[in-house]
Order: C-alpha cells, then structure tokens, then sequence
C-alpha cells in the first residue's frame, strides 16, 4: 500500500451539488455502499479534471502517461465495509484519488495497520487482494451506527485499474509474484486464497474467514 497527498483544487460548486443529487436521488446510497456516479458528465463540467490527473500522475511510481491508458471510474461512497476485490480485479491494483473534503473518515487496512485520513487530495495505491473499509477515524470496525442519515459521510472518489504486474507498480507495493501454475490452471475464476482454502473478508472487522 502506498499513500500521499496531491494538489487538486476542489471541485466546482455546481458539479459537487449534482454529485449531491445524484447520489441522493438515484444512488440513495445506504451506510456501507459503494456506487459509480457518471464520470462523462462530471467530466464535462469540471474544467480541472486535467489537473487533478496530472498532480497524481506526477506523484504515483510509473511514467506519467500510465493513467491514460488505465479504466478510470468515479465512485461514491456512504462509508464501506471490509472487503477485497481481488476477485474481481485480480490483475490489478487500485490507484485512488480522493475530492471530498474531510469528514472523519479513514481508510484502513486491517491486515497491515494503516488508517489513511481521507480528505481532498488523498491519494491511495493498493493492492485489490488487500481487506479494507472506510470508517469512522476512532473506530475500531465497520458500525452502521457510525453513518446516521442526518450526518454528511459521503465520499467521492476517482479509482484507476493499474496493471498489477508493471514493474513500477510491483515494486512500489512491494509485491512479490509467486506464480502456482498447477493450482491456477484448475480455476475458472479469479480468487483469493489463505492457508490453502479459498477466503473472504469479515464486513465489519476486517479478518479474514473462510468462504463459504
């Protein structure tokens, strides 16, 4: 996991109000969820798109073309609880930059210990196989109780599909490739595994536990 800060200036008022509507009118988004807003539109009205690219491109490992040519996504989310998404993307990592202004909420990770305050201009590269949440700064877990509806707890996010196995990005996160052909053949489906058995995440805690 890697993690920084980057200058992106905040973004227009009139694009942070339709962000607003579109999360309560459409998304209704629940304590816990994690939704994509329409990343055409906003960027049809946001002049420093651009610029919000380019300072992280020039912060994260990699030649600063490499964002340009990776899925990019904007995303919402009301808090989420634990998870992975290693068996979705397990052939990449997940470059984040947050433009929400603080709200008291961390990103952390379980399984190594880091809590990343998450505000404006937080930038956050992870491995998709690697358990985490977004919670309460002084919380222990994931508590819906923590995301009252009369609290503001949004956070908007914009997420890129780095490739896992660029060597900038591998050596960045410290990523040692251990490669299991004869197990891997045998899979028709990316997943994650512990101890030799198939795994998933604990939503409110973070550890791991056995798929079902």
């Amino acid at each position: 996991m890697l993690s920084g800060a980057v200058d992106v200036p905040a973004p227009p008022a009139r694009l942070v109000a339709d962000w607003e509507r579109e999360i309560s009118l459409r998304l209704g988004l629940e304590p816990g969820d994690v939704e994509a807003l329409p990343l055409a539109r906003a960027r049809a009205r946001w002049p420093d798109y651009r610029r919000c690219v380019k300072a992280l491109s020039e912060w994260m490992p990699g030649p600063p073309e490499m964002l340009d040519s990776c899925d990019v996504a904007l995303m919402a989310c009301r808090g989420a609880k634990y998870h992975h998404d290693g068996e979705h993307y397990g052939g990449a990592a997940f470059c984040n930059l947050f433009l929400s202004e603080d709200r008291g909420l961390d990103l952390h990770f379980p399984a190594t210990g880091h809590r990343i305050p998450l505000a404006r201009g937080t930038a956050v590269i992870f491995d998709t196989g690697q358990p985490h949440a977004v919670i309460k700064r002084r919380s222990g877990g994931f508590h819906v109780a923590d995301f009252a509806p009369d609290q503001d707890c949004t956070q908007v996010f914009l997420t890129w599909e780095l490739p896992i196995e660029n060597a900038d990005v591998a050596r960045a996160l410290r990523i040692d490739f251990d490669i299991d052909p004869s197990t891997s053949l045998q899979l028709d489906e990316e997943q994650v595994w512990l101890n030799g058995a198939r795994t998933s995440v604990c939503p409110d805690s973070g550890r791991w536990c056995r798929a079902d």
